[in-house]
Order: C-alpha cells, then sequence, then structure tokens
C-alpha cells in the first residue's frame, strides 16, 4: 500500500477522532455519532486485509486517552466491532446501504454494550437508556458518511 494510501486513511481517522473529542451543546452531546467507529467500519469494509482488528484496537486505544476513560476500555470495544465486520466485510459489502446502516447500528449498540459493562465491572457505572442514543445518529450517518469515505477513496484511487 502506497504511503499516500495510508496517509489517507490515517488523515480520515484523525479527522473522526476530532470529532469524537469536539465540545458540544449538552443538550445534543448525548446523541453524538460514533465517528471513530463509522470510519473504521468503512475502511475495513474497503480494506479488510489493510484496516483490521490491530487498527481498530491501536486507534480505540488512542480514543481511550482522548476521551481520558479506563485504558482499554474503547480498544476493547473497537476490537471486537471490526472483528464481526472482518469476519464477515465479504456478506456484508454486498447490502445496500440501508441494510449496512442497520448493521453498522448494531454493531454501535454493542460497542456501548461493552464499554458500559468494562466500565461497570472496574468502576460503579450506573445504565441509562440515553446511553444507547448515539445508535440513532450513528445509523442516520452511516449512509452520508459511506458515500463520502467512498468518493474519497476512488478520487484518491486507494485500494
Amino acid at each position: 500500500m502506497p504511503i499516500r494510501n495510508i496517509l489517507i486513511v490515517m488523515f480520515t481517522t484523525v479527522i473522526a477522532l476530532i470529532a469524537s473529542i469536539m465540545p458540544l451543546p449538552l443538550s445534543i452531546d448525548a446523541f453524538r455519532p460514533d465517528w471513530v467507529l463509522v470510519v473504521l467500519v468503512y475502511w475495513c469494509l474497503a480494506l479488510p486485509a489493510r484496516v483490521n482488528v490491530i487498527t481498530a484496537g491501536f486507534v480505540g486505544l488512542l480514543l481511550d486517552v482522548l476521551l481520558g476513560s479506563i485504558l482499554g476500555v474503547h480498544m476493547m470495544a473497537m476490537a471486537m466491532a471490526v472483528y464481526i465486520i472482518a469476519g464477515n466485510f465479504q456478506k456484508i459489502r454486498n447490502f445496500s446501504v440501508w441494510q449496512q446502516s442497520l448493521i453498522v447500528g448494531v454493531l454501535s449498540a454493542l460497542y456501548h454494550l461493552i464499554v458500559f459493562w468494562m466500565q461497570r465491572f472496574l468502576t460503579d457505572a450506573v445504565f441509562l437508556p440515553s446511553y444507547l442514543y448515539p445508535v440513532i445518529t450513528t445509523i442516520v450517518l452511516w449512509p452520508w458518511a459511506f458515500l463520502l469515505l467512498r468518493k474519497v477513496r476512488r478520487h484518491f484511487r486507494i485500494t
């Protein structure tokens, strides 16, 4: 993989990390989509040999550091979500964007539940239904992110 392609994948991931830590008003912060998960799922579907569980683990660890959470919580959740995508990428690629959106929504719910379970195990976290609000916005975000990232991939001829 040429260095230019690696830099573009890294750039889109960094943009997603920045979007994940950008301050938002409290009224809409609960609905913040899982930007990093969406970007990693796209690149895992597009380039499964290059963006995989190890990449997701590393990016999840960066997210842990940026969010100030317990180290390894987001890393484990991100790696598990990308593992499911990496194992089924050939099937998921053949689905329509709307069907993929629902799969990404289920992965987002799994991601948030894994983060909650690990935080509950390590601290005294309490589950609130609002904890799963980002799943809704992630489902809505997927078609737009998919089209944008596909356009980037085709424009720069990333293979």
